[in-house]
């Protein structure tokens, strides 16, 4: 497989910037797969699994919240509100994140913080899928 330019930002660092084989991403609308030459793409992407391919084609596996990813010329940008590569996840502090959006949706308050509670929840929640916690 040919190399491409795939680079992962957060408001806060580059967080991946080299390249890779493939790119496999959870966008709204389903599983996406990234190659070189792939058409001109973007996409929104939910909390899930992001799969960037190794030099010895193994996936390294990171746990995106949400964001956006986009496609050009041979170049993928990836643009997270946070992410965490799975061996680097705090699993105790995910689980604890996820006890405390259980609760928070049991409490039954304004549906602005049923959202958020649910948004970390499913955060939670894909922070221990990824990091093999649950």
């Amino acid at each position: 497989m040919t190399p491409f330019k795939l680079k992962i930002i957060t408001p806060e660092k580059t967080f991946f910037d080299g390249e890779t084989q493939q790119l496999i991403a959870r966008t709204t609308a389903g599983n996406v797969g990234i190659l070189a030459g792939h058409t001109p793409y973007a996409a929104n992407l939910t909390a899930s699994p992001l799969k960037v391919m190794q030099e010895d084609g193994s996936f390294r596996v990171a746990a995106v919240s949400a964001g956006m990813v986009k496609v050009r010329a041979n170049e993928c940008v990836v643009v997270a509100s946070a992410i965490e590569w799975a061996d680097e996840i705090d699993i105790e502090r995910a689980k604890r994140s996820k006890e405390d959006a259980e609760r928070r949706l049991k409490a039954q308050a304004s549906q602005k913080e049923f959202e958020r509670a649910e948004h970390k929840l499913k955060r939670a929640l894909n922070r221990l899928t990824v990091s093999g916690g649950m």
